[in-house]
């Protein structure tokens, strides 16, 4: 079971004058909400499976949670751009690169199931592995909670019109 979450960071706090209400899209994404993410192969059966309770997280604080969010909803579309989508054998690739680093998320769909690896693990760690239809269910899921939370946080945020394209660009699956 693939799960999705963030933290977000006191070390990097958001600017006091920020106005949420009329931020862009260039603010939402790389200057604000600062945190770590992880993506987790939660499995409630640990004994009957290794590779349970696996992650690839970051422990930077500085990762901008909302961008990672938006790109990862992003990279699952570019993942089925093949017209043969599940069936399709040929493998297609995507990344997604951190703001001020040089480290990414590597993605590699064949047929219906997404490996998921990082530039930061290790060679001798083995991928995540999930079926596409679930890390596109969770990554739109994340992104709305995560929004949620910080339209709690953030007074005038869920009147901004760039949050109101981004989530309906990616409703809920």
């Amino acid at each position: 079971m693939l799960d999705i979450g963030y933290s977000l960071s006191n070390r990097f706090p958001d600017p006091p004058q920020t106005d949420y209400r009329r931020a862009d899209a260039h603010a939402l994404r790389h200057d604000l909400f600062c945190g770590d993410v992880y993506l987790a192969d939660a499995d409630a059966d640990a004994d009957a499976d290794a590779d349970a309770d696996r992650e690839l997280s970051t422990a930077w604080g500085w990762v901008p949670v909302l961008d990672f969010a938006w790109a990862l909803c992003t990279v699952v579309e570019e993942l089925d751009r093949d017209p043969l989508g599940s069936r399709a054998a040929r493998p297609q690739y995507a990344e997604l690169d951190f703001t001020e680093s040089a480290d990414r998320m590597l993605f590699r769909r064949r047929f219906g199931f997404v490996e998921v690896s990082a530039d930061w693990v290790g060679s001798e760690e083995r991928p995540l592995s999930f079926a596409h239809a679930e890390l596109r269910r969770e990554a739109r899921d994340f992104l709305h909670d995560v929004l949620a939370d910080l339209t709690d946080l953030h007074e005038g945020l869920a009147d901004n019109p760039v949050v109101w394209d981004l989530q309906a660009r990616f409703p809920r699956v």
